[in-house]
């Protein structure tokens, strides 16, 4: 059973979502929050009885603390909790700030509940979910005119050859692509992988692509941008 907190200013939104989560027999929403600071307080009530949610469903825009603010403050205080951040197509900006704060999902809002069950499921396991659409949204921001003082300084770190790769990881490339296009071995494109997710504090190669296409030039992922995620 995996417990689930809702997170929505909207009351129909989270009624809607708690009868087709509670339809699913391994699904238990234990609390509904109207915003992210209410959230937060539910969360430490509930920590350490058997109704501390496991996996938190939130909205991104919401009054008195919005789910980007609440997503960051929760990941702090309880690093363990997973966030599924529930969006529309206009909140490509609230999704990329969600990730860099721990977010592990992000789909629609209008996801068919067996699709969101699923996503739950997958969550709830470590793994990162991303609804249709909003992968090639998030890939391919609004173009910025890009300064060399306004690049993080952690691009630094990164040797000649790691920004190669951290540029064909934003093209979908995987590691056999990225062997074959730099003629080294996979075994070196994977290291190479391991360092850049350490040494940006990324999490994986979903995070890693969103960060090459925000902010090294010329990283724009094409059309037939594709990822394996396991395949670290």
């Amino acid at each position: 059973m995996i417990r689930l907190l809702l997170v929505d200013d909207q009351i129909i939104i989270r009624q809607g979502l708690r009868s087709l989560l509670e339809a699913k027999a391994d699904l238990q929403v234990v609390g509904e929050a109207e915003n992210g600071q209410d959230a937060i307080a539910q969360i430490q009530v509930l920590q350490g009885t058997e109704q501390a949610p496991e996996v938190i469903l939130m909205d991104v825009r919401m009054p008195v603390m919005d789910g980007v603010a609440a997503t960051k403050q929760i990941k702090e205080l309880f690093p363990e909790l997973k966030v599924l951040v529930l969006t529309t197509f206009d909140d490509d900006e609230y999704i990329t700030e969600a990730m860099r704060h721990g977010a592990m999902g992000y789909l629609l809002k209008d996801t068919p509940s067996d699709e969101l069950a699923h996503a739950i499921h997958n969550i709830h396991k470590g793994y990162t979910q991303i609804g249709p659409g909003l992968f090639q949204k998030l890939l391919t921001p609004e173009p910025k005119p890009t300064q060399l003082s306004t690049l993080p300084a952690e691009l630094s770190s990164l040797t000649p050859r790691e920004q190669e790769v951290l540029h064909l990881i934003a093209t979908g490339a995987n590691n056999r692509e990225i062997a074959q296009s730099l003629f080294i071995s996979e075994r070196t494109v994977k290291a190479h992988v391991t360092s850049i997710l350490s040494r940006l504090n990324l999490r994986d190669r979903t995070q890693a692509a969103i960060y090459a296409n925000t902010f090294l030039p010329h990283s724009k992922a094409g059309q037939s941008a594709r990822f394996d995620l396991g395949n670290t």
